[in-house]
């Protein structure tokens, strides 16, 4: 009797420490910390407010349709979370947009498009896998045809200004053909003709009525996604202190009118290397440059210090559209 009764407490009190082992710790070894939960640390996934009225280059976007919402939703949640690269974006915008503006705008292109920029290259000189490159992500034939020169000493889809231009006529080309700006867009990702079949087959004549390929659907969200964020960085929790974006380049600019057998020599005589005199000229794709008789090319001639304050950058890009007229 004695033991059955000592059978019974043991097993209440085994089954007790259990219980009270298994409800009152954490299951997984992992979850044990002294440090406080994210939640604790004001961290918080959440969802936005989207924007009642929205326009892409003076076209108002039709927020209202549920697809459109929820399309925009999309890229924002995409980018605002993916941090580390829409963070550098934001800091290249600040070396790169005061390039960009004034191209765009002696063009007169719609100043949003250079945010068509940031989302095609994350403003960098990036090679996609099918050859296109560039800030503008040119393929070799498109870049001829708008008169840009490739060869094995220079490749001019990596000069900004030059490549930029370029990008202006292709897109008021496109512009000629839809009289629309988010078509323009869209072409821009999938070419005239796709756009021009989906609008023919589909028998409509507006991108938000479109059923494109998800790539090119989703294009001009990440467009509005992107320019939304660099607007109002603090508002999607990003805190790009002015004084630590990316300077622009400051630079001399230098005409070349004699073949240069040797860059490397050429930056040692000036006084810079090699790899500085490459990054401000990304263009310059071998060590050396045959100038043909009768052509000329300007280069960036690095000069210390190598950034400007904010002050010096407005004066400097003053003086931008003459350099890019000549």
């Amino acid at each position: 009797m004695f033991k059955r009764i000592f059978l019974v407490l043991l097993f209440v009190v085994l089954a007790g420490t259990s219980a009270y082992l298994f409800f009152s710790k954490p299951r997984h070894a992992s979850w044990v910390t002294e440090k406080p939960l994210l939640s604790e640390q004001n961290y918080r996934i959440i969802s936005f407010d989207l924007p009642d009225e929205l326009y892409f280059a003076d076209l108002r976007i039709p927020i209202e349709l549920f697809y459109t919402r929820e399309s925009l939703e999309r890229e924002l949640i995409v980018n605002t979370y993916w941090h580390s690269s829409t963070l550098l974006l934001l800091k290249r915008a600040n070396r790169w947009f005061p390039v960009i503006e004034p191209i765009l705008a002696a063009y007169q292109v719609p100043d949003d498009f250079k945010y068509l920029a940031m989302i095609e290259s994350s403003l960098t000189n990036a090679r996609s896998p099918a050859g296109a490159v560039g800030f503008w992500q040119f393929l070799e034939g498109t870049a001829k045809d708008y008169g840009m020169e490739i060869n094995k000493d220079v490749d001019e889809r990596y000069h900004l200004e030059i490549a930029t231009a370029a990008a202006c006529r292709y897109l008021l080309k496109s512009y000629e053909r839809y009289n629309d700006w988010a078509l323009v867009a869209a072409a821009y990702n999938a070419g005239n003709r796709r756009i021009s079949n989906f609008m023919e087959d589909q028998m409509a004549d507006s991108y938000f009525d479109l059923l494109m390929a998800e790539e090119t659907e989703r294009y001009l969200f990440r467009i509005l996604a992107v320019k939304i964020i660099h607007k109002e960085p603090e508002r999607f929790g990003f805190y790009p202190e002015f004084e630590k974006l990316y300077p622009p380049l400051a630079y001399q600019p230098l005409l070349i009118t004699k073949s240069v057998d040797s860059w490397a020599e050429f930056s040692q005589a000036h006084g810079i290397s090699y790899k500085l005199l490459k990054m401000y000229n990304p263009w310059l794709r071998s060590n050396q440059l045959k100038v043909r008789r009768g052509k000329e090319y300007v280069i960036k001639l690095p000069v210390e210090p190598f950034n400007l304050t904010h002050k010096e950058l407005i004066k400097r890009y003053e003086k931008l559209e003459d350099f890019t007229n000549n």
